[in-house]
């Protein structure tokens, strides 16, 4: 059972052999398949990995059938069930999810862009601390990834949209307790980067002061005993 000092973050390789991606496909609700059923194959696949592991894992944790959860979603598309909050980011071939109850929790992976285009965002969302920071870092595209994903998890917690995240302060080291979250809501917010493997970067969320623990881990097949037909 969850608890509201714990959050699981799990990261997904979604980059699967065929019999794992069927069996997940039949987890699938029938929304989730027709945008799995797309034609970019690709992306079908990896979406299909990422949404059936998040299906196992929220399943897992409520003791229910992951087949048979149904979602309910916030303004900006934020899910959540039956009091368990969940919330779930991809970028190529990596997805993560973040798992807990009793308080709102948002979670980013993100792949290290290209120095140019994280050089040229940072100066035009960051503020300006934060976008010299980024400048003088010996790897400005890793410490500007960290800090996206510090952004897009913290306004994911709060479901709200990302343009209200640009300007909060979220440089220093991890973990950072944002004490005014600005426009997003009321109340501070822990953020806390998440250990990513290769060119990758993570960050996760929780809304409120209290402490919490994160404990992160990789998803794979053989770590889903609920996962038949492989």
């Amino acid at each position: 059972m969850l608890r509201a000092d714990l959050v699981d973050v799990w990261l997904i390789p979604t980059d699967q052999p065929e019999p794992v991606v069927r069996a997940l496909y039949g987890l699938l609700d029938p929304a989730e398949r027709a945008r799995a059923d797309g034609p970019d194959r690709r992306f079908g696949r990896r979406f299909t990995v990422a949404h059936g592991a998040v299906r196992l894992l929220a399943g897992a944790r409520l003791g229910r059938d992951p087949a048979r959860l149904a979602w309910h979603y916030g303004p900006h598309g934020k899910p959540g069930i039956d009091g368990l909050a969940v919330n779930h980011s991809a970028s190529g071939a990596l997805a993560a999810v973040a798992l807990t109850e009793g308080r709102a929790v948002g979670v980013d992976v993100e792949e290290v862009r290209d120095v140019r285009v994280a050089l040229r965002m940072t100066r035009r969302w960051f503020p300006p601390a934060e976008a010299e920071s980024v400048a003088a870092d010996p790897d400005p595209a890793g410490r500007f990834t960290v800090l996206w994903c510090r952004r897009e998890a913290c306004v994911k917690a709060y479901g709200g949209r990302l343009v209200q995240g640009f300007g909060l302060p979220l440089d220093g080291p991890s973990p950072l307790l944002l004490a005014d979250p600005g426009t997003l809501g009321a109340g501070p917010c822990r953020i806390e980067d998440v250990p990513a493997p290769g060119r990758f970067r993570a960050a996760v969320a929780a809304v409120g002061a209290d402490p919490c623990s994160v404990r992160a881990r990789i998803w794979a097949p053989t770590n889903s005993p609920g996962l038949t037909g492989t």
